[in-house]
Parts: structure tokens; sequence; C-alpha cells
């Protein structure tokens, strides 16, 4: 008894309670009793960072290319004279997927101060290899789009649709301090262009914004008008995103109207097949095409027809009947017969893939703290999405024939190479963002 009353009781609670959290606190500040995550895991975590969600809609996107471009060229490998086979193909699209693989690998390893570095030079390179293919490229259905580099098709145009989005995040990131009070637009009654406002408005606003844009549609629409529409219609959505005025994205709406009118007027450029292709979506709306023979349909008509056989489920991979009537059914039409072997359902799925690049890229877009790595990803995001829908557009009719193949999906080496570029650049600030390395505006 003498020993109980020799105890202190607020020491014996303090005890107690020290010797019952002693195995938390040790789990807590001990790293070898917490639970070990695998480490190969964890290194290819750190190997492959950025959006994992964005990572997971590339190799989808990959999978369904192999598929479409299997099954789309064997009306190329039973052609007369080809020389060549379904498996052929397939081992070159597997090759070519394997690089962009890589390319979005080493790309989403380099920080976007470097894209930021190189964007005016890119953009000016893109200009000049552009209108080059007009004087010394290769010619394909009336147009000069591809050039020769030590022996391999190159489709400049490509590069410039990413070399202008790059530009325009760069100035666009280096003006956010007065952009609210620049005006790029100047006035188009052109013998005003000497008085001081005007010539304001040229040196700070309409030299690095509006007169770029001018250049990169110029150069691009002789040889591919939808391409042209696409990068004017992207550029206005990235000034618009860098919080240029309204008043001036509305003048340079019409200052694009103007310069289009002018061109189908003088007969420039593709203007003759922008307007034939116009008039033949125009017909399939308006007139009754029931009677018309099956080899005078469209391209476009049976890519609907394609559609149609397609249903629910779709006819089986391999099984498409209308792809050996279609002119380019691996690269303009692969929506359409996708649809036909693999059915509706799996085509809301490619859809849905689409569009959430961009809602990714929104997400990276709000995160990002620096402001041109966040408009450099979501405009090449809307690049990509819009082109992916320009393309199933036209296969619908919404939409007159354009020539966009479907990103990352269509055969196809300049097109492929160039949304790889782009998916590794949005990976690239995703990435960066996590690990907070932004170093530049």
């Amino acid at each position: 008894m003498a020993e109980e009353k020799d105890i202190n009781y607020d020491d014996y609670v303090k005890r107690h309670r020290a010797e019952e959290q002693t195995p938390v606190d040790d789990v807590a500040v001990r790293p070898d009793l917490m639970p070990q995550e695998n480490g190969f895991i964890e290194g290819v975590k750190r190997l492959f960072g950025g959006d994992r969600v964005l990572w997971v809609i590339v190799i989808a996107l990959m999978v369904i290319s192999l598929l479409v471009v299997y099954s789309s060229t064997a009306k190329m490998a039973y052609m007369p004279n080809s020389g060549s086979s379904t498996t052929a193909f397939l081992r070159k699209q597997l090759i070519l997927l394997g690089g962009c693989m890589g390319v979005i690998f080493v790309t989403h390893r380099i920080n976007s101060d470097i894209f930021r570095k190189c964007a005016k030079p890119v953009f000016w390179i893109a200009v000049g290899l552009t209108l080059a293919a007009h004087f010394i490229g290769v010619k394909t259905n009336d147009a000069a789009r591809w050039i020769n580099i030590f022996g391999f098709q190159f489709q400049p145009s490509e590069m410039l649709k990413v070399g202008t989005i790059m530009y325009l995040a760069r100035v666009l990131a280096d003006k956010q301090a007065v952009v609210r009070n620049l005006r790029i637009v100047p006035s188009m009654k052109f013998w005003r262009w000497r008085e001081p406002k005007q010539l304001r408005i040229i040196r700070e606003g309409a030299l690095p914004l509006f007169v770029p844009i001018i250049v990169s549609c110029a150069v691009i629409i002789p040889a591919h008008t939808s391409s042209a529409l696409l990068v004017g219609a992207l550029s206005l959505v990235m000034l618009y995103i860098g919080r240029i005025k309204w008043a001036d994205l509305f003048r340079m709406v019409g200052w694009a109207l103007a310069g289009f009118a002018l061109l189908m007027v003088l007969g420039l450029g593709r203007s003759e097949t922008a307007e034939g292709r116009f008039s033949t979506w125009w017909t399939l709306w308006t007139e009754n095409r029931t009677e018309v023979m099956a080899k005078d349909l469209t391209d476009t008509e049976r890519s609907m027809i394609a559609i149609h056989n397609g249903g629910v489920l779709g006819r089986g991979a391999g099984q498409s009947a209308v792809r050996v009537e279609m002119t380019h059914p691996e690269s303009d039409y692969a929506f359409a017969f996708f649809v036909e072997e693999y059915g509706i359902v799996l085509s809301m799925i490619l859809i849905a893939l689409y569009v959430w690049v961009f809602f990714r890229a929104i997400e990276i877009f709000d995160k990002c703290p620096k402001k041109f790595p966040s408009m450099l990803s979501l405009g090449l995001a809307m690049m990509i999405t819009s082109q992916a829908l320009l393309h199933i557009m036209v296969t619908v009719n919404i939409s007159p024939e354009t020539g966009q193949t479907l990103p990352m999906i269509s055969r196809g080496g300049s097109s492929l190479l160039f949304t790889a570029v782009s998916l590794g650049m949005i990976l690239s600030v995703s990435r960066q963002t996590e690990e907070g390395t932004h170093t530049t505006e």
C-alpha cells in the first residue's frame, strides 16, 4: 500500500499515454516502418511525367491508329502493281507510331522555356519551308504541299500550324502587361496609315501579331485552303485567350473575309477547288441524290453510307465494304470506315478521347502559373481537337471536304510527327506544373 501512495497519478497517466503512442509515432517518423511503393513503378512515374490521363489517351489513339491503317490500306495493298501488303503498311505505321512515342517522350522532358526561346525561329523557318514548297515541292492533286528533305517527304504546313501557336503564345505572354490597351489591327483605309495613331498601331500591335497571322495563312492557302482557315480560326481564339480587345477580333474577321473574297474573285490559290467542294457540299444538302448511280457518288456520300452500314456495333474489323470506293480512306475519311467496322458506340468513345484532350488542357491551363506555357498547352490542344472534329464533320457532310487528317490516327507521317510534338509540349507543361519548375513567364 505504501508503494501505491508513492505513485504520482499525473506521472502515471503521462507515462501510460506515451507507451500507447510510441508505435504510432514510430510509424510516423520512421520511413522503414511505412508502406513502400514499388520502386519500378515510382521510377516509371518520374520518367513519364505530366498528366497521366493524357498519356492514356495518347496510347489509346495509337492503338486505334493501328486498327484503322491495317484495315484501310487493303485497297492500296491489293491494287495492281502495288508491290506491298496490308502487313507491310501496318509495319510501317507501327514504326511511325513508335517514333512518335519517342518524340512525345523526348519533347515532354524539355522545359517550356526552351519552347519559348525557339517559338519565333520555328515560326519563321516553317513559313520559309511552306513558301519553298510552292516552288520546289512535290505536287499531288495539283497542290505543292510536300518538300523533300534528305530523301523524306515532309509537309511544312503541319509544322507551321504548331509554329503559329508557339509564336502567338510567346508574343501574347510578353505583352500581357499592356494588352488591354493594345490595338493590333490598323484601319482598312490604307491612306491613313501615315497618321501617328495608325503608325503606333502598326508598330506595337500589327507587326508583332497581326502581320505574322496574315503571313502564316497566306503561305498555306495556295496549297491547302482548309488548313489556312483552320490556322486563322485558331489564331483568333489564341488572341481571345490572350485578352486582345473584341473590337480588334471583329476587325480581323473583316480583313479575313475581304481577303478571302479577293482570292475567290481573282481565282488565286486553290479557289477553284474550294469553290467546287463548297458547290458539291451544297448540292448534297439541297438536291435529291437517291437516283444517282453508285459510280457517280462523291466520297462524302460514300462515307455517309459507310457510317449507316456500321450501325450501333459495326460490321467487324476488316469488314468495311465502302473503303475500296473511297479515294483516301486511310487519311481523309478514316473516321467513316472506322464507324462502319466498329460501330457508333466505339466511335463515340473515339470522339470523347479528342474532346478529352481539350478538357485536360483546360485543367493544365488553369493550374499552370505562367503565361506562355499555359497558352501554349491550350492552343495546341485546341488545334488537335478542332482538326479531329473538322475531319468528322466532313464525313457526315456538316462541312465541305477539307482533306484534314484525323490526328494520331490517319496515315501520314507529317501529321503524326507534329501531333506528337504538340502532345509532348502539352505534357511538358503539365510535368513542370506538377514539379513546380516553370522559370519563365
